[in-house]
């Protein structure tokens, strides 16, 4: 196989830069309408190409891998998180699939501190305010907010996202870090971060903000729920930029409106691009558009990243980034 007659399909489009590059070297499809495909053009785009390259916004089910048409053999994931691939039906069809690693780590690590901060500060509250035209200007009581500094941070996940997350912290706002994950961190892994292992349960009643930074698995499902979220502080503050149906978003909205915590800041959600019913009536929480890896050098570097992989599977070189 030569990368001149490697069909590549893209279900979304990437950055112009990437795109022009994969069309000198592959026969390249783009989804030109943008929009997420359909389960049957998900299907057409199997049985077309060599390499299918999906994002989050695609479910590349088992129904769909185990059609008899298939002639796709790399699936290389435009992202990180890969809980759209049924990945079980993947390795039964022989369909290697890729992701991209590394290259969003410190883009989605400022999502977090943006919602961190926008939910402490309550700055989208505010910005709303001045907009309306109903500012009456600066008082001593007006809008008082959590301040950051010095308070107790909970990562839930320490991977490459929660430990960028947990530096900033540290060393930017001098917070002290506690996290969970599935089994303490060496101090070599921690990276000289003075970060403390903690239970799930630990870590919730003793932080004043948790961030969510754990891979979606049926392990993970609804881990946030209306008792997780009874453990934490009334005055503390949620953030998720990991995967959406980490979090109840029900028991959530719930626990917003009854003041079970104080705020929330989300990045992604359990249905997205819908919303839980009453999340949007919400003035305590800050509602961002899935933008945690979203500037400009993030996505064109993962773009790379899975053109390098669908490079070195043409060549029938060992893939870069291989997760099945």
């Amino acid at each position: 196989m030569t990368n001149s007659k490697l069909r590549v399909l893209l279900t979304r489009r990437w950055p112009q830069a990437v795109e022009d590059a994969m069309a000198q070297d592959f026969e390249l499809r783009v989804n030109q309408d943008n929009r997420p495909m359909t389960e049957a053009e998900l299907a057409e785009g199997l049985a077309w190409a060599d390499v299918l390259c999906p994002t989050v916004t695609d479910s590349v089910s088992a129904e769909l891998l185990g059609a008899p048409n298939v002639r796709a053999r790399l699936l290389a994931n435009f992202g990180v998180g890969f809980n759209h691939i049924d990945m079980a039906a993947a390795k039964t069809a022989g369909v290697l699939v890729t992701n991209t690693p590394g290259v969003l780590t410190d883009a989605t690590a400022e999502i977090a501190m943006t919602l961190l901060l926008n939910s402490a500060r309550r700055a989208g509250e505010g910005e709303r305010l001045v907009r309306s035209g109903r500012w009456q200007g600066w008082h001593p009581t007006h809008m008082l907010s959590t301040q950051v500094t010095g308070k107790t941070l909970g990562i839930v996940g320490m991977g490459r996202i929660g430990l960028a997350f947990a530096r900033q912290a540290h060393y930017g706002f001098g917070m002290r870090v506690l996290y969970c994950a599935r089994t303490p961190r060496s101090d070599a892994a921690l990276q000289g971060l003075p970060a403390q292992y903690r239970s799930l349960s630990e870590l919730l009643a003793a932080s004043d903000f948790v961030s969510l930074h754990c891979p979606a698995s049926p392990e993970t499902h609804h881990l946030i729920n209306a008792q997780s979220l009874a453990l934490m502080k009334p005055t503390a503050h949620l953030i998720n930029t990991a995967r959406g149906d980490v979090i109840n978003e029900a028991d959530l909205v719930d626990a917003l409106q009854q003041g079970v915590i104080a705020g929330a800041g989300l990045d992604v959600y359990e249905a997205e691009p819908a919303l839980a019913p009453g999340l949007l009536d919400l003035s305590n929480v800050v509602l961002l558009p899935h933008m945690g890896s979203g500037t400009t050098q993030t996505r064109v570097a993962m773009g790379e990243c899975a053109m390098a992989n669908i490079r070195a599977f043409a060549a029938g070189e060992p893939l870069l980034n291989q997760v099945v």
